[in-house]
Formats: C-alpha cells, structure tokens, sequence
C-alpha cells in the first residue's frame, strides 16, 4: 500500500507532537531552525500588521487582538508589552518543542536551517525527502514567498527591531541557546 505523508508547516504544531506523535505513530518531524532574532522581529512585525490575528476576542486579553499561536500561561502577559509577549510565545513554544522532541526517535527529525532552505531549495528539499522516503516530484529550485509574507526575505530584517530585540533577549536566551546545540550537527 502507498504511503501518504502530509507536510504541516502550522507553527501552533510546535505544541503538539505528543499529539501528532500518537495520531502518526510512523510520522516525520521537520526542525526548521530560523535564528531567533530574526523570527522574534517577524512576528513582532506580525502583530504590528493586524494580519495574523488567531484570536480577536480572546476572553481577558486587553491591548492588540492575540496574533499568532496561543501559548500556555498567555493571561501571565496580559499588559506587558508587545515585543515581550512575541518573547515569550516564542520561548514558550521553544522549549515546548524542544523538550518534546527530545522524546522523539531522532530517525524521525530531519533538521533544516532556514538560510540553507532559502539558499538551496532544491538540495534541501530533496534531502529532505530521500530522508523520509518519499520523492520531490516537483521543481523547487526557487522557493515561491508565502501568502502571508509581509515583505521578502532579507538577512537584516530583524534589525529594524534590535533594539526591541535585545531589551527581550534575556527572557529567550537559554532556549536560544538550546535550539542552536539541537541543530549543531547540520551544517
């Protein structure tokens, strides 16, 4: 019988393998490794732009309408500002990934840095899939931008939001620090 492999690329996923774990018992994880500076500004960005916006009536949330994936202990960030709650959405759904992927069969986690992906399309793609047997079928020499890409990527970006960035950094550094040792034995 045919194997079929559904690529899910929801960022809320992140706190959901055990889930996904036990519904796909024979499932893939895909790691993609994005420096943190750089997605903490794009989602920072995110919920400047009202486009994102998971859950506009989120009952006893005050300031923007809650903007992207809906972490545990969110009602801990009602009031703070806005570059600490993107903080702690992404250190929070971090070392939730992280801790939970540590209970996965590492046979089953592909890791891919973003820059490579972006660089190298094709390579990536097609290592990717030899890894979980399945093949490309497609050309993915150039990566087409997403719907919900604000503006194209570029590596400097995120310091349009360093100063924000680093007022934050100490509340995202040790799983920073975790994410880049997961990922240093993919060049």
């Amino acid at each position: 019988s045919e194997v079929i492999r559904l690529l899910e690329k929801t960022p809320k996923n992140a706190l959901r393998i055990p889930f996904m774990k036990a519904l796909f018992p024979d499932a893939f994880f895909i790691y993609l490794y994005r420096d943190p500076k750089q997605v903490i500004s794009s989602m920072i960005d995110a919920w400047q732009s009202g486009r994102f916006r998971t859950y506009p009536t989120l009952p006893g949330w005050s300031g923007k309408p809650w903007s992207l994936l809906l972490v545990p202990e969110w009602r801990s960030l009602i009031g703070k500002p806005l570059h600490h709650i993107v903080a702690h959405q992404w250190n929070t759904a971090t070392r939730i990934m992280l801790d939970d992927l540590a209970q996965v069969d590492p046979a089953n986690i592909q890791k891919v840095r973003y820059e490579t992906l972006v660089m190298q399309p094709q390579r990536e793609i097609d290592r990717i899939c030899r890894a979980v047997n399945i093949s490309p079928g497609n050309d993915y020499s150039i990566l087409p931008l997403s719907r919900y890409t604000l503006s194209p990527p570029r590596t400097d970006k995120w310091q349009a939001n360093a100063q924000l960035i680093a007022e934050v950094w100490p509340i995202v550094e040790e799983q920073a620090a975790r994410a880049r040792n997961f990922m240093s034995d993919i060049t």
